[in-house]
């Protein structure tokens, strides 16, 4: 059982009470075709996903927002962007909300849980995601799949903490933070901790290992996906 579905408790699908539209939305999402992930990065659309939460405890804490941005053909357009609020019923705290900036009435006032869900599926398709550090968006996002939709969400991730260091292994060899790489390679990011933000900062960091990804043989996101099974084993094993 992966770390997942022991996050998530039992593997069996929970029914949740949704409307016909509701359900008939997800049935179409789950009847999608699967994304080719051994089509070249100039042929895929990546989704770059970072999400808000009431805290850091991926068990207990509740998503409050998802920001995405698309990477299509290696080119980010920005009118291919997602942003949405879950409406919240109980607003966070104070000091997390200094962190992340959505106010107690922007929370109250967010979009139904799952009509948000919903919207989201709709945008991502079966595109793979993309986070740095994604265990966390992942996790996040998974649960209130479940809960809200009793969905098991099981779309392939990304996660560019493992696939930098070793397309750039000269420069930095081991995980680092964001803000490092962000760095290194002038990228800004306009506002931290606006989901949407630093969604797009990822985005460009995510154009950068696509271009080295072609001199590495990683010219495909099942190169970039295998670089970080690769990576993983190696980190276990050691």
């Amino acid at each position: 059982m992966s770390w997942l579905s022991r996050l998530l408790g039992s593997e069996v699908k929970r029914e949740v009470p949704l409307s016909d539209a509701q359900q008939q939305a997800i049935s179409a999402w789950e009847s999608l075709p699967a994304s080719d992930t051994r089509l070249p990065h100039q042929l895929s659309r990546y989704v770059v996903a970072d999400v808000e939460t009431s805290g850091l405890n991926m068990q207990k804490d509740r998503l409050i927002s998802i920001g995405a941005v698309a990477v299509v053909n290696g080119i980010i357009d920005v009118n291919d962007a997602f942003e949405v609020v879950l409406r919240q019923d109980l607003v966070s705290t104070n000091a997390n909300i200094l962190i992340h900036g959505i106010g107690g009435s922007a929370q109250r006032d967010g979009m139904d849980p799952p009509e948000a869900l919903i919207a989201f599926l709709q945008y991502l398709g079966k595109s793979p995601l993309v986070a740095y550090h994604a265990q966390f968006d992942q996790a996040m996002i998974a649960r209130a799949m479940d809960e809200y939709l009793g969905l098991k969400f099981d779309q392939a991730w990304i996660d560019l903490a493992w696939v930098m260091p070793d397309i750039f292994r000269e420069t930095i060899a081991e995980q680092v933070g964001l803000d490092e790489w962000l760095t290194l390679f002038g990228i800004e990011n306009i506002q931290r901790h606006n989901a949407v933000s630093d969604a797009y900062a990822t985005a460009q960091l995510l154009q950068v290992a696509v271009a080295r990804g072609a001199q590495r043989n990683a010219c495909s996101p099942a190169g970039f996906m295998q670089i970080e099974k690769s990576r993983r084993w190696m980190r276990s094993a050691g």
